[in-house]
């Protein structure tokens, strides 16, 4: 039986590794994924997948060649390696419609995914912990949190999706709860849901989400589109969704 060369990539994550423990394979800051291939685009093309939106994740689990554990993953760190995926199995050149405001009409847009940058972010507050006191401005309670990995945002979706069953509403809440570690030194459970339900006063819950925002390593995922007559909109959102791995041609 021939043996097959499967061409390899390291994809630089933008926490440097910063964020995991010395330990951790992925304080090396860099994972190695293959290239797409046929087999791929199978789960790509696997509707159960796609309608669970678990079809992401089994792609980059399927195309990670370093011995990982996946749910440690940032977030930041997975939107890396999902663009390149992208990058590795369709090229740099990602077609989107979108609407100039100018003339209210949509318009066809190609961005250069290879021109995606990290975003700005103090990379001295990282010691190889995921762990950071931010002290609120309006109440002075000082809170510790974890930015989110792909472990707790698995949680968080799972809890959101079961209280909508019983229309409950709970985004900001239930994503708080996952994230906060201790409050005043408080580690226990029950003090942090108690505080987040009951004693988050709103101006010092958005402080807080803004701050996790702002040092949380990432891609910056936006771009500038001009379109036909000159119209120039700076720092729109790339679009992630399904049809990211499903370049027009």
């Amino acid at each position: 039986m021939s043996d097959f060369k499967f061409p390899t990539e390291i994809v630089e994550l933008p926490s440097k590794g910063l964020l995991y423990p010395k330990e951790n394979p992925l304080s090396s800051g860099q994972v190695e994924i293959k290239y797409m291939t046929a087999k791929h685009e199978d789960i790509l093309t696997n509707m159960n997948l796609v309608k669970s939106g678990l079809v992401f994740d089994k792609l980059l689990q399927s195309l990670i060649v370093s011995k990982i554990n996946y749910d440690d993953l940032t977030i930041g760190d997975k939107n890396a390696l999902l663009v390149a995926a992208r990058v590795l199995g369709y090229g740099k050149d990602y077609k989107i419609s979108y609407l100039n405001k100018n003339t209210g009409e949509e318009e066809p847009f190609v961005i250069d995914l290879s021109k995606i940058e990290n975003k700005k972010v103090d990379y001295s507050i990282f010691q190889n912990k995921n762990e950071f006191t931010f002290t609120l401005p309006n109440t002075s309670n000082e809170v510790t949190f974890k930015l989110a990995t792909n472990e707790i945002e698995k949680k968080i979706e799972s809890e959101i999706a079961s209280n909508k069953k019983i229309n409950i509403s709970s985004q900001i809440t239930t994503r708080l709860r996952h994230v906060i570690i201790s409050i005043n030194g408080d580690r226990d459970p029950k003090t942090i849901r108690s505080f987040v339900d009951d004693g988050l006063i709103a101006s010092d819950a958005k402080a807080l989400r803004e701050y996790m925002k702002n040092i949380a390593p990432d891609l910056d995922m936006t771009f500038t589109f001009v379109g036909s007559d000159g119209y120039t909109e700076e720092g729109v959102e790339i679009p992630m969704g399904f049809s990211f791995f499903y370049p027009n041609s």
